[in-house]
């Protein structure tokens, strides 16, 4: 016949290393009701029968698995019919998270290709050109947001606008203007050298027939890529002014 029967009791350390938590997750569970909260001590301390080590580990096991803590609960004190059935519910709702985050990760994926989750092929073939031909990301990137604008504002105009730009790039004036209006990007915008390009600029857009102000979508497209450099601003509002100033020319005339 057993000397001691006095139930085990353990210290909320004990228990909390008995289940593989932390004192803090016991805590926790106290606080949301899922592992009832015993009396305190003649010395002021919880102490938590092995009943408690058993439901503590039982709670682990479900939250680990992946189940919400405010259905651990009810699996706690269901049926076996009932635990099954509320297992595979479970489990369909854990599937259709998956499902939900491998459609986030392929979307991640999407922006890592950076200009081919919202451009044409035909567009992202045209920024990689300009890459291959020297001109330098920061007015790709102007480039690409100016195509994004065009695409939102005037749609219609892409597939012209796609057949004019691969017809610049195969021109090696029209290269050598792209290239040079790269290489100006930090000079200031009162930079003499800038008055011989914007002059070359304006003979291109008129052998071209190209209208620097001829609609309020390009205006706006024209201004993003003002935004990345002063001296770009320039050219463009130079354009801008000459094109309306040859305007008001030919209606006079």
């Amino acid at each position: 016949m057993p000397d001691d029967d006095r139930t085990t009791v353990l210290t909320i350390g004990r228990l909390a290393a008995t289940a593989g938590v932390t004192v803090r997750a016991v805590r926790h569970y106290h606080h949301v009701g899922l592992l009832p909260e015993p009396e305190r001590d003649a010395s002021g301390y919880r102490r938590y029968s092995a009943q408690a080590a058993v439901d503590l580990i039982r709670i682990r096991t479900l939250a680990d698995a992946g189940v919400p803590l405010a259905r651990i609960d009810a699996l706690l004190h269901a049926q076996p019919t009932e635990f099954a059935a509320a297992i595979t519910d479970i489990d369909a709702e854990l599937q259709r998270k998956i499902d939900q985050l491998t459609e986030y990760r392929s979307r991640i994926a999407d922006l890592a290709s950076g200009e081919s989750l919202v451009l044409p092929p035909e567009v992202v073939a045209i920024l990689n050109r300009m890459r291959s031909l020297g001109v330098s990301e920061r007015r790709v990137r102007a480039e690409r947001d100016s195509w994004i604008l065009l695409q939102a504002l005037d749609p219609q105009a892409m597939p012209q606008r796609i057949r004019d730009k691969t017809a610049d790039l195969d021109d090696p004036e029209t290269t050598r203007l792209y290239l040079a209006c790269d290489q100006a990007v930090d000079w200031l915008p009162h930079d003499p050298r800038l008055d011989r390009l914007i002059d070359d600029l304006d003979a291109w857009e008129i052998r071209h027939e190209r209208d620097s102000g001829r609609q309020e979508s390009l205006q706006l497209i024209s201004s993003r890529i003002s935004e990345a450099s002063l001296a770009w601003q320039r050219i463009i509002t130079a354009l801008t002014h000459r094109a309306e100033r040859r305007r008001t020319t030919e209606h006079r005339g």
